[in-house]
């Protein structure tokens, strides 16, 4: 089966923007192209406003429809125009009767007018205009657009003449229950055409801003983000596929930011995980090879137990065989028990523990069995620690517990009675030393580090007891609180000393 191949973080962010402002971008569009209308429709119904006071003052006053009436009228009224460029009236077939322009009026009532308006001595005038259409060019407008498809409702036109736009609103007037013409109120709105244009380039810079913006952060995105993740994604899939290729991700440990910390923490995992797989695969061969000695001695010994007929062979046979066994069922208890500690230490959480309280706990312990014991070795504790908060360390109190307690019975198996134990505890600038130190034998190897190793052990009398893994757990136990251990004989004076090093709390 073909797996589907995912798409970057990247891409679908881009994606992702270019669907986001396609959207925006058809909602602009539509967005456009209502304004302009609606600022049409608004600038239409202050027109009809107008229109309808128009007429109420035509019928209140009972003006006569004529030339000379409206005349009289408009000049009667003019302030009703006074936001207007032109006003015209016209009878019902479309003839012209009435115009502000004709009227001879201060120049701030129509100023923003561009129409010029002459009248001769006989009364004829004569129209030129710089931005309104003439008279008859309005007459055959009237004639064969707007009166044919003219209905009752008031007819908005909007045009562009010589670089101006005209918002143009055409009205029946009716008088007396009938119809008797048309007005028709002009404006110049290059406002609208100015507010539709400054929304566009408003829009067309935000657009390039925004993009500007989504670039920059994407190759932002891509170079400290995506780009390391990837990394991180190849390091692990080699891990997991056990590749041979070199992926270097040191270079993203200088960046203190999340994603240095994050590469930190997979790189410790990686090598935690690959420093488990590695003990658990040298445990599992070095517990072979312990149980294939005791294994071996208890097959001959049984070999030989079913052939002798001598009674103290016999039972010499039988201690082997119980021997054997018994160091067998102690190699597999301690060693499953190893693997519960590692396996339980990975979960526990380091809390500020007082390493002084936790040697004094175990220590009272121990003298409480060795009175029960009827031995009198003597534990003496020792403190060195001068400054208020030097006794704490961070560390889980039942493991530090558990290591006191091994080196102790370590310590304990080599003494004889009358014979003194001493734990002693000191501070350095950074580090807690705890040195437990016996008057015992000392140790035999010319090198004591060697009692760390898994399995070791230098007792030949109670072999099957000891399995020779307790100090190699000690070990483990110290490392896993970056601490340190060290074993060595006591100089001068007879008898082993084991050191132990750990990081003060700070």
């Amino acid at each position: 089966m073909k797996v589907k191949k995912t798409a970057s973080i990247l891409k679908k962010f881009l994606l992702f923007n270019l669907t986001t402002f396609s959207i925006l971008g058809l909602l602009t569009i539509f967005y456009l192209k209502a304004i302009q209308p609606n600022l049409v429709k608004k600038r239409a119904t202050d027109h009809i406003i107008i229109i309808n006071n128009t007429l109420d003052h035509l019928k209140r006053l009972n003006v006569e429809y004529s030339s000379e009436g409206i005349r009289t009228f408009l000049l009667s009224t003019r302030f009703l125009f006074q936001s207007l460029d032109r006003v015209q009236f016209y009878n019902s077939t479309g003839e012209l009767i009435g115009d502000t322009n004709i009227l001879d009026l201060d120049k701030s009532v129509f100023s923003r007018s561009e129409i010029i308006i002459e009248e001769t001595i006989d009364g004829k005038q004569s129209n030129q205009f710089n931005s309104i259409i003439t008279d008859e060019e309005i007459k055959n407008f009237l004639d064969q657009n707007l009166l044919e498809n003219y209905e009752n409702e008031p007819l908005t036109i909007s045009e562009v003449d010589k670089n101006n736009f005209f918002v143009k609103t055409l009205s029946k007037i009716n008088l007396g229950e009938k119809d008797i013409g048309y007005i028709l109120v002009s404006e110049q709105a290059n406002e609208i055409v100015n507010a539709v244009t400054e929304r566009k380039d408003f829009i067309i810079r935000t657009v390039i801003a925004v993009a500007l913006v989504i670039l920059i952060f994407s190759m932002f995105l891509n170079k400290y983000i995506l780009k390391p993740i990837g990394l991180l994604v190849k390091y692990s899939d080699s891990i997991k596929k056990k590749s041979s290729e070199s992926i270097n991700i040191k270079k993203v440990f200088v960046r203190d930011d999340e994603i240095g910390k994050l590469t930190m923490s997979i790189d410790e995992m990686t090598k935690e995980l690959q420093q488990r797989t590695n003990r658990a695969e040298t445990f599992s061969n070095d517990l072979a090879h312990e149980i294939r000695n005791p294994l071996a001695s208890l097959k001959s010994a049984s070999e030989l137990l079913d052939k002798t007929t001598e009674k103290n062979e016999s039972e010499k046979l039988l201690k082997i065989i119980n021997h054997d066994v018994e160091r067998i069922e102690r190699l597999i208890t301690d060693y499953s028990q190893m693997l519960k500690d590692e396996a339980s230490l990975s979960r526990e959480k380091m809390t500020k523990i007082n390493l002084l309280e936790v040697i004094n706990n175990v220590v009272e312990d121990f003298k409480q069995d060795l009175n029960n014991q009827n031995k009198k070795i003597v534990i003496k504790i020792n403190e060195k620690i001068s400054s208020k908060n030097g006794k704490y360390i961070l560390g889980i109190e039942n493991r530090l517990e558990q290591v006191i307690a091994n080196l102790l019975d370590n310590s304990i198996s080599f003494s004889q009675d009358n014979q003194k134990i001493e734990i002693s505890i000191e501070e350095t600038t950074k580090n807690l030393v705890m040195k437990i130190k016996d008057e015992g034998p000392g140790f035999s190897e010319t090198s004591p580090q060697k009692i760390f190793k898994r399995f070791y052990s230098n007792r030949p009398k109670n072999f099957g007891k000891h399995s020779g893994l307790g100090l190699n757990i000690v070990k483990n136990i110290v490392e896993l609180h970056k601490g340190t251990i060290a074993a060595s004989n006591r100089l001068n004076t007879k008898g082993a000393q084991v050191e132990v090093l750990l990081p003060k709390f700070s």
